[in-house]
């Protein structure tokens, strides 16, 4: 059996640009989110804007897992995914979840949610994401025994080459420097369907860090957001508490255990 490398994230997270850089080491087989179909398609629990659903794809939570353990038999695979997507019923399936390398990735909620609300203005409080993210680590802890890999998305900004080293070591696959840069016209074919979502990253050719000018125009922007959408400071403060528990955790972090 290869190993079969979870990504778990929450929406607007650098997910997908994660993703793009673990594409580019070219020796992983790579699934952009195959739960999606489960949580909006098969269950339906809301309408994803920007979704160009594609028929041919499963749908159903059974046959995604079989799809992933089918390719895991084939070669390593690597799929980015969202925790809210699967909760509670991956921590119930142990032997699916056992067969899995769980990493996570977080980011700034303010930046986050900024980002998500601008795309999808009826976004919800569990599409955020980080509750369902802090949940899933505590769960994957608690089967294992062991503190997940966890990646803090302004970490990999400050230094992607450092944390991303760290991160490989720590699910055991070689350097590959090369993957930190990509050619920008070269799209993955499985992002056209939820190609909206995705502009920033298929414009630019690696992971870039904001400005500090950049930094501030941020919170002000959600400030103003939030004068108009006030469920946004909910979302916010519900949120970050999960958030703070995760990135002390971080590969990085002061606080991190490997």
């Amino acid at each position: 059996m290869h190993p079969i490398i979870a990504l778990w994230s929450h929406p607007r997270s650098m997910s997908t640009a994660t993703e793009r850089l673990m594409r580019e080491r070219g020796d992983l087989n790579c699934f952009h989110e195959p739960y999606m179909y489960y949580y909006y398609v098969e269950r339906a629990v809301r309408v994803m804007p920007l979704f160009d659903v594609d028929p041919e794809k499963p749908k159903s939570y059974e046959a995604i897992r079989d799809m992933l353990l089918e390719a895991g038999e084939a070669g390593p695979v690597f799929f980015k995914d969202m925790s809210y997507y699967v909760l509670p019923r991956l921590l119930d399936d142990r032997d699916f979840a056992e067969r899995l390398t769980h990493t996570f990735l977080i980011r700034d909620p303010i930046k986050a949610i900024l980002s998500y609300y601008k795309l999808d203005p009826g976004l919800t409080l569990e599409e955020i994401g980080l509750e369902a993210i802090w949940t899933h680590i505590q769960g994957i802890r608690d089967m294992t025994g062991a503190v997940p890999p966890v990646l803090h998305a302004e970490a990999m900004q400050a230094d992607t080459g450092g944390i991303m080293s760290a991160y490989w070591q720590r699910i055991g696959l070689p350097p590959a420097r090369h993957a930190l840069t990509w050619q920008t016209q070269d799209t993955p074919e499985d992002w056209h369907e939820v190609a909206g979502w995705h502009e920033d990253v298929s414009s630019k050719g690696g992971i870039v860090a904001m400005s500090e000018a950049e930094e501030q125009a941020v919170e002000a922007e959600f400030e103003r957001a939030a004068e108009a959408a006030p469920q946004l400071r909910r979302y916010l403060e519900h949120h970050r508490p999960f958030y703070e528990k995760a990135r002390a955790i971080a590969i990085g972090s002061e606080d991190a255990v490997s």
